[in-house]
């Protein structure tokens, strides 16, 4: 993510997963930017990840 239109794309995105209350993302531009996700429910890493990828980006676990 290069840009705030960059981030504010991947919160949309997973803000519209089923339990998920809150997105914070590092933006760190041209470089590896964090996300944290606050849900309700357990979250499925294959959902969160394909919902990184339809916004453009690729998640890259720890």
């Amino acid at each position: 993510m290069t840009c705030g239109h960059c981030a504010s794309s991947v919160a949309q995105a997973l803000s519209a997963l089923d339990g998920v209350r809150d997105v914070q993302i590092a933006l760190v531009p041209d470089g590896i930017s964090t996300v944290t996700l606050a849900a309700s429910l357990p979250l499925d890493e294959g959902t969160v990840r394909s919902a990184v990828a339809e916004a453009g980006y690729e998640l890259i676990t720890s």
